[in-house]
């Protein structure tokens, strides 16, 4: 049988590729229409990860790049699940994330911050969804940092996510936010979207039932990916 192609993105969720306030765009935005394209049997096929591709330790931020000790700042476990738009649960799918350290400043030489690089925090990390589609990350919140933008914009704690879901053209790269940072309602890049449900969509949730006392304080994030079209057999989706 013949696999079905992805739902087609909804444009009216994602920001338009030129929005000047936010002024990266200016210079990285096509001017013209985008083009629409079939998918093709590789697009919607592959690739695939096994377990063999993860080391036990590579969603574990605060123990994956340690070299002296722990890394410095406020220790917090990141989960979810991941979701098609059928809400069915994506198993098996690889999961990764990078980040600043604790005081905003990312393990890269073209990072000028001037905050200091953390010896025992890489900032990457990535794992596979279990069956049911959950994963989990623990790591250290992200610093705030300045960009240049305007004259005084920071970007508020994010985390970068990519999820590669069960084919190439259903990749997701998106960012995670912190419930209650009040720099989200700041930031130029935020302000790119257009629908304000959408950007609650961005925002992982203090969920103190995950947390470890004394230990790590848990936020959850649900991720969801393009589902797959369904076909109408009599009166029941069939496949599904």
């Amino acid at each position: 049988m013949t696999p079905a192609e992805f739902y087609q993105r909804d444009r009216r969720l994602h920001p338009p590729a030129l929005t000047p306030d936010y002024k990266t765009s200016v210079a990285r935005s096509p001017r013209l229409s985008m083009i629409s394209l079939e998918n093709t049997a590789s697009e919607i096929t592959g690739p695939t990860f096994g377990h063999g591709d993860i080391d036990p330790i590579d969603n574990d931020l605060i123990k994956n790049y340690a070299q002296t000790g722990d890394p410095i700042g406020e220790r917090v476990i990141v989960h979810g699940r991941v979701l098609d738009e059928n809400a069915r649960a994506v198993p098996n799918t690889l999961v990764e994330i990078w980040q600043a350290n604790a005081g905003g400043r990312y393990r890269h030489k073209k990072d000028s911050y001037l905050a200091p690089i953390d010896p025992n925090f890489g900032g990457c990390g990535r794992t596979l969804t279990d069956e049911n589609g959950f994963y989990f990350f623990r790591t250290v919140k992200p610093g705030a940092y300045p960009w240049r933008n305007w004259v005084n914009n920071w970007r508020p704690a994010h985390i970068h996510v990519s999820v590669f879901g069960t084919a190439f053209c259903q990749r997701l790269i998106t960012q995670l936010y912190f419930e209650g940072d009040p720099l989200i309602a700041q930031c130029p890049i935020v302000h790119t979207i257009p629908d304000p449900d959408a950007i609650e969509q961005l925002i992982a949730r203090l969920d103190m039932n995950a947390s470890i006392p004394l230990d790590c304080i848990a936020y959850k994030f649900d991720i969801v990916l393009r589902g797959r079209r369904s076909t109408l057999f009599e009166n029941r989706l069939e496949g599904n």
